[in-house]
């Protein structure tokens, strides 16, 4: 299939409604039920590539038009918290698996993959193991035999049910902040604890526990949006080097969170996905929003023309950096509306950061992704290519 490969031609609102047509025509929904046929999973399905959203547990199943749109659009959810630690074993040795074995479900009803997230990360840990560190009580060996439990009872839990696994989380420090010499953060709690080490440790443990599942690294500004291109460069040099010691890590996940205000190089973008993509590894585009300033967090209206342009923009040369990446196999947006992000709660005045607005309907930014996959959809035709199916 040569569409992963070449470049995509801009065209007219009309044009790229007429492929939507044709890409209808030929879609292959097998496997998901109700799935619309112009639908971004359907689009995407025929370049080979799955789409997909991080889901709130909160809505799913309670929000009709949610759980729909989660259904119909996308091929591929990711737990946007019920798979974290302090969800799972929230009092040690006592697993609250329930809500992730209820998104599991909702997927192979819907003929969907699922992205575990996420296995080592120093974020939403337990309260009964940080404050264990803090005071002394669970020391550095405890620490690592903790860990290692952690692992290998959630993996095995939902052995054969995850597509990809983010391992380890967001461990590399970014340019302007303290680094070790192999650029991971100093200040990381996984490495101030246990050293750099710990890192192939948790993708063998990961392994161990589910041989078949995708092992990912995942982190943020890791493909050049930090304009130096410096933490591309180190997760770059590490994970070769794991590669080479035969580390089970089988590859990236960039996250993609993106803000108007300070632009985006597209093609360094793409550049450092296909070099990932070059050691051997899978790319997955795993965390994908776009954010700007709002009027306030409620309504979420941009305060500037210019970002309207930009948010649909931005959103799209992020898919086609995946899609001219042959070894990219993932786009996920982080979050399905406006209404439910995490964005107005963590950047102040920002907000409008995903593909349909607060009240759940889709916005400028889906209209182009849907474009950018018909139009491959017709490519791969075409060619004769793509894979035909989820």
């Amino acid at each position: 299939m040569k569409l992963r490969r070449q470049s995509t031609v801009a065209v007219g609102i009309a044009t790229a409604l007429m492929l939507i047509s044709s890409a209808v025509a030929a879609a292959d929904v097998s496997g998901a039920p109700s799935v619309p046929s112009d639908s971004l999973r359907a689009l995407a399905a025929q370049q080979g590539l799955r789409i997909g959203t991080a889901v709130d547990m909160g809505q799913l199943g309670t929000n009709k038009l949610y759980t729909d749109t989660v259904a119909g659009q996308f091929s591929v959810v990711t737990p946007e918290n019920v798979m974290k630690w302090d969800a799972v074993e929230p009092t040690r040795g006592t697993y609250d698996w329930k809500p992730a074995d209820q998104l599991v479900q909702f997927a192979e009803q819907h003929g969907q993959s699922v992205r575990g997230h996420t296995l080592m990360w120093h974020n939403q840990l337990p309260s009964w193991l940080t404050t264990g560190v803090a005071d002394g009580s669970i020391g550095d060996s405890e620490l690592r035999d903790i860990l290692h439990q952690h692992i290998t009872a959630e993996v095995s839990h939902f052995r054969g049910e995850i597509w990809q696994w983010d391992v380890v989380n967001e461990v590399f420090a970014n340019s302007w902040d303290s680094a070790t010499s192999d650029g991971l953060n100093s200040n990381d709690f996984w490495i101030q604890h246990l050293g750099e080490g710990i890192v192939a440790d948790a993708f063998r443990w990961a392994h161990q526990a589910d041989p078949k599942a995708l092992l990912m690294y995942n982190d943020y500004n890791i493909a050049g949006q930090d304009g130096t291109n410096a933490k591309f460069q180190a997760v770059y040099n590490f994970v070769k080097g794991l590669r080479a010691q035969g580390v089970p890590i089988d590859g990236i996940g960039e996250q993609g969170h993106l803000d108007t205000q300070y632009g985006f190089d597209a093609q360094r973008f793409q550049a450092d996905l296909q070099a990932y993509g070059a050691l051997g590894l899978k790319v997955a585009v795993t965390e994908a929003d776009v954010r700007t300033f709002v009027n306030n967090a409620t309504d979420q209206v941009p305060t500037s023309q210019l970002a309207q342009f930009a948010q649909p923009y931005e959103f799209s040369e992020m898919l086609k950096g995946c899609e001219l990446v042959r070894q990219c196999i993932s786009f996920t947006a982080w979050g399905v509306y406006d209404g439910d992000s995490w964005i107005p709660g963590t950047f102040g005045g920002e907000g409008y950061g995903l593909l349909y607005d607060v009240n759940l309907q889709p916005k400028a930014a889906y209209v182009a992704l849907q474009q950018d996959l018909a139009l491959a959809a017709h490519s791969a035709r075409r060619d004769g290519g793509g894979a035909g199916g989820e």
